[in-house]
């Protein structure tokens, strides 16, 4: 099976002076840990806080650096219903929401309530 890239930050990091955490990254840490088996799924790359987010550009291009963002696999199935951004040749969700539509309909995940 293709692996997608998840570029997510790191379960806490420093931001103006202070320990902080990303929600929508936390939406996913936490469906990652309720169902380990997409990490077989994932190659999961963290990303800091600050911009620009190369290991994001380099995929889709500048400007691109939104984390949570996941970018598929060119054999990756894609589900009907969510709107697939694209960039440089590639399809990417870039909302935890989306993504969490995106592994309940290809994974059998549950889907994210208000998603």
């Amino acid at each position: 099976m293709p692996q997608d890239t998840l570029f997510i930050l790191p379960m806490s990091f420093v931001s103006e002076g202070q320990n902080q955490f990303c929600p929508e990254c936390a939406e996913l840490w936490g469906l990652i840990g309720w169902f380990p088996e997409l990490k077989a799924t994932l190659k999961i790359v963290h990303v800091g806080i600050d911009h620009p987010r190369p290991a994001i550009s380099a995929l889709l291009g500048e400007g691109h650096h939104n984390a949570p963002t996941l970018v598929l696999h060119p054999d990756s199935k894609r589900m009907r219903g969510i709107a697939y951004a694209e960039a440089n040749g590639h399809a990417y969700l870039a909302s935890a929401r989306l993504i969490g539509r995106h592994f309940a309909g290809v994974h059998g995940t549950p889907s994210p309530r208000g998603g």
